[in-house]
């Protein structure tokens, strides 16, 4: 077949996050976040690791503009530590925290490579989750004091902002599951913090709006699609109703649709916490929305057994360490969804990757993790040639680094980290996309 052709105009980058990259935690004035606490509470995390170190991006951050300019992409998708800028949430604010991501910025200018900046990435200030964390209101207006303070420093420079990363992730793990920081397990917080976190990304657009009229804004949603696990009507109900509590509930009101009804009435969801112009504030017009894909969900009903459901939905055989099955058509489907239903005036991939741990060493050759992103550009691709407004794609992750619960164990990087000694090594994969995002060219 012959290649496919993106536009020359096609945005190619790379992403991270603070927390999973930068350690250092305790320097130059950062405060505690969450994952602090939570990564020294025993059991939390895999064999007891912490992120007090990472991939060290704090001290070695020149080398890894050096790494991100020598690929060949041409921006890079970072967060801002909220406790490195705003030790205690709200207040005083910590200069050198701002400085660090000031040099970043300019560094990566000056080498071609445009920031794509996200202001939460879950490491909330500990001393905001001492006094509610993101079930109450004063955390989402510190959230929009802090997001003043980095756009007021590096908003002359910076033209691409996300507000949060994953509202729903945040919610499902850190507030419903507790997974994940800052560990609660409850229904009643989950659902506040699901509409606090959208208060606060309204409440920052309309800083950043004010600091910055020239920039653009969005956030960071991710898209599962939730497929039934046969065509009974029970599996139907059931998926349906896991796409509202999941994809709908942060879309709808962003795109100024309200809540999903059927998932209030199924979440006894009194909404106390919506208070005047909150929706409006929530719908305020956005940019464009950043996409994060990794997988499909196959949702059966509890009141249908595996004996009974007629030729169940299987996963396919193509399983990540994640243990995530890969399913490309997935990111077609999401996409195509999101701009069908809401006609967001662009989209942006700001997550895709695969964790394959599938290499014996140097020279790191991943032949899977090039698999998994070529299918994932074609499945992008396709949905552009169906008329997606998709303007690029930020691979998962420049490094590799500290996957959350799981500690080190999950190798997402396009860089392969020696935790040892701290050592980049380029993964083939690594020079592979880097020669499509120079060329602009599939090879399918």
């Amino acid at each position: 077949m012959p290649p496919i052709e993106f536009a020359p105009d096609f945005l190619w980058g790379v992403a991270t996050s603070a927390y999973q990259i930068e350690g250092a935690i305790a320097e130059d004035g950062r405060g505690e976040s969450i994952w602090d606490r939570f990564c020294r509470t025993p059991g939390r995390i895999a064999d007891g690791q912490t992120a007090d170190i990472a991939a060290d991006h704090y001290h070695r951050w020149r080398q890894d503009v050096d790494l991100i300019a020598g690929l060949g992409v041409n921006a890079y998708r970072f967060s801002v530590a909220w406790p490195r800028v705003v030790p205690a949430g709200h207040g005083t604010v910590n200069g050198a925290g701002l400085d660090f991501y000031d040099r970043l910025v300019d560094a990566l200018l000056d080498r071609g490579v445009e920031p794509f900046v996200t202001l939460y990435h879950w490491d909330l200030p500990q001393v905001l989750e001492d006094g509610g964390g993101w079930t109450v209101r004063t955390t989402a207006e510190a959230f929009a004091d802090y997001a003043a303070h980095v756009v007021e420093r590096l908003g002359d420079r910076v033209q691409r902002w996300l507000t949060i990363n994953e509202p729903g992730c945040i919610v499902q793990a850190g507030y419903r599951s507790g997974i994940h920081a800052p560990g609660r397990s409850s229904a009643a917080d989950a659902l506040a913090a699901a509409h606090y976190l959208l208060v606060a990304h309204g409440l920052a657009v309309e800083r950043i709006r004010s600091l910055a009229p020239q920039a653009q804004v969005g956030i960071a949603v991710d898209l599962w699609p939730q497929h039934p696990a046969s065509l009974h009507l029970l599996d139907l109900e059931a998926a349906a109703l896991s796409h509202d509590r999941l994809n709908r509930w942060y879309l709808d009101p962003l795109a100024g649709k309200g809540y999903p009804p059927r998932a209030i009435a199924t979440a006894a969801w009194h909404q106390k916490e919506i208070g005047p112009g909150d929706l409006d504030l929530i719908a305020a017009p956005i940019d464009f929305l950043g996409v994060n894909y990794y997988s499909r969900a196959i949702v059966g009903s509890d009141a249908l057994d595996d004996e009974h459901r007629p030729n169940p939905i299987r996963r396919s055989e193509t399983i990540s360490d994640m243990d995530w099955e890969v399913y490309p058509a997935g990111l077609t489907e999401v996409l195509e969804w999101a701009h069908r239903r809401y006609e967001f005036p662009a989209m942006y991939i700001t997550e895709n990757g695969v964790a394959l741990d599938d290499e014996t060493g140097p020279p790191f050759i991943d032949d899977g993790r090039i698999l998994y992103l070529r299918r994932h550009l074609a499945a992008a691709h396709l949905a552009m040639a169906r008329g997606v407004p998709l303007q690029g794609y930020f691979a998962w992750s420049l490094l590799d680094n500290f996957e959350w619960e799981r500690g080190f164990a999950m190798r997402f990087g396009l860089v392969h980290i020696d935790y040892q000694t701290l050592e980049r090594t380029v993964r083939q994969s690594g020079h592979w996309y880097g020669g499509v995002a120079a060329t602009g060219s599939l090879e399918v």
